[in-house]
């Protein structure tokens, strides 16, 4: 595929809009909100896909925060799928290499997703654009995707019927390198709360009337840790006591612990949740309490399809990676040394396409890769030897190298949807090619069909903390032509 007009277009479209793609990817690090509560991250982008001449669809599947925004009509449907959340305790000053949050306890973007935002932003308003210019047919959606740090929002988008009509789908995700992959990627996930409930008493002066549900807490905690020994070296399990009681001398009526259960299959996470369970009816059975489930996601492992990588892999080829300033790389230098890595810089070649080997982490667009063929951008605006939801990862979040690093993550996303758009046999291959691959495995969702999102997620933590984070918001905003 070479670099026609339409692709030229497209790439330059992308970079004559190269200043608000950093306005937006800096915006969005500044509101660093956390899952289920990005109010003014989805907000903006909402406007900027209004202003550009999208139909804004809100509140999906009941999510405040969640949406899709579409353009044309008719085959194919080409869908771009990102999220915005940032993490908790995690502020972190952008371009300086030691722990230095913005405001003292306060959440911050220490994985990128940000500049993902932003990438998908761009790339969605040029691929509109060369529509228009060219005359071109098919529908583009693009999903604002909440709460991916809790893998929430695409289970639900998926079960809701909102990729029932999507041929193929292209998510971008933040990295040190610039590229993409197939095969796959990452982990199955059940994140689950489980909640006693027992009897309050004096725990000085009548302990003997209570049923303390913390008790059941640690027990079903110790009775997890004893059964890892036994579980296969590919399981993953971890926790917060989300509720430990009020204070020493009331015994807890109520205690809640929260899990996440990860395997790299579907069936085997549903087989470590049902032992997680039994576990739990056990803890409470020594503690005279009861006990309730609350699922509040469930996802299946992330695939990216070969046919898409390709398409993807030959646009990021012609693209070419970002030339990196010599102060951008003695930053990257500096902060690898801080952290007791090689002081090796940026990298400067492009990935190369590879089947990649599963790893342990999850993302809730597995959900999308199971019912439509899906494609990954890797783009480089991260620095290697960083590691995500440690203060080092904010470091480039708002600097020139995440900035050089979305625009080419932009232009990538956008002239592999325009490929899709232009070339329908590569949408027919791309699906024959997921057939292939799922071949005679079942798509079951883990995620409980009458089972709500957690909408009150993160309410707490960013009702604290926001009044202070806005006074760092920046007043400008981006325009994009």
């Amino acid at each position: 595929m070479g670099i026609g007009v339409e692709k030229k277009f497209v790439f330059d479209t992308v970079e004559r809009n190269g200043g608000a793609i950093a306005q937006l990817c800096d915006n969005i690090f500044y509101f660093a909100e956390l899952g289920m509560q990005e109010f003014e991250t989805s907000g903006l982008m909402m406007e900027l896909l209004d202003k550009a001449g999208f139909a804004i669809e809100r509140n999906l599947s009941g999510m405040p925060t969640g949406f899709v925004a579409t353009y044309g009509s008719g085959k194919p449907v080409i869908a771009l799928h990102t999220e915005f959340d940032a993490t908790p305790a995690c502020s972190q000053q952008a371009g300086v290499i030691e722990p230095a949050p913005i405001v003292d306890g306060a959440p911050g973007h220490t994985e990128g997703h940000n500049v993902n935002g932003a990438v998908m932003i761009g790339a969605a308003i040029a691929i509109k654009q060369a529509m228009d210019r060219f005359g071109l047919k098919g529908t583009l959606k693009v999903f604002g995707a909440p709460g991916e740090e809790q893998l929430v929002s695409r289970p639900y988008f998926v079960r809701d019927g909102y990729f029932k009509d999507v041929d193929v789908a292209l998510h971008d995700h933040i990295g040190t390198g610039f590229g993409t992959v197939y095969g796959l990627r990452q982990y199955a996930l059940i994140s689950a709360e489980f909640t006693f409930k027992g009897q309050s008493a004096h725990a000085a002066t009548a302990p003997w009337n209570a049923k303390d549900a913390l008790d059941a807490v640690v027990l079903m905690d110790i009775g997890w840790d004893k059964l890892r020994e036994h579980l296969e070296p590919t399981q993953r399990s971890h926790r917060v006591i989300t509720n430990g009681g009020d204070q020493p001398n009331v015994i807890p009526n109520k205690a809640a612990i929260w899990w996440f259960f990860r395997e790299a299959t579907a069936e085997k996470t549903r087989a470590l949740f049902e032992k997680a369970k039994r576990i739990a009816e056990g803890a409470a059975i020594m503690t005279d309490t009861t006990y309730s489930v609350n699922v509040l996601s469930a996802v299946w492992p992330t695939r990216a399809n070969r046919t898409l990588a390709e398409v993807i892999q030959a646009n990021v080829e012609q693209i070419g990676m970002p030339q990196w300033a010599e102060g951008e790389q003695k930053l990257v230098c500096d902060l690898q040394a801080k952290i007791n890595k090689k002081a090796a810089g940026m990298p400067t070649q492009i990935m190369p396409l590879k089947e990649c080997v599963q790893s342990v982490s999850a993302n809730d667009s597995g959900e999308v890769s199971w019912v439509v063929p899906t494609g990954l951008i890797t783009f480089p605006s991260n620095i290697p030897g960083v590691s995500y939801h440690h203060w080092s990862a904010g470091v480039s979040l708002a600097t020139t190298i995440a900035h050089k690093g979305a625009v080419a993550g932009a232009k990538a996303m956008a002239a592999s949807a325009l490929d899709l758009f232009m070339d329908t046999k590569l949408v027919a291959q791309a699906k024959q090619t997921f057939k292939a691959e799922i071949g005679d495995t079942e798509y079951r969702p883990l995620l409980p069909p009458d089972q709500k999102p957690p909408l009150e997620l993160n309410r707490d933590l960013m009702e604290r903390h926001r009044p202070a984070m806005r006074a760092h918001y920046l007043k400008e905003k981006p325009v994009f032509s």
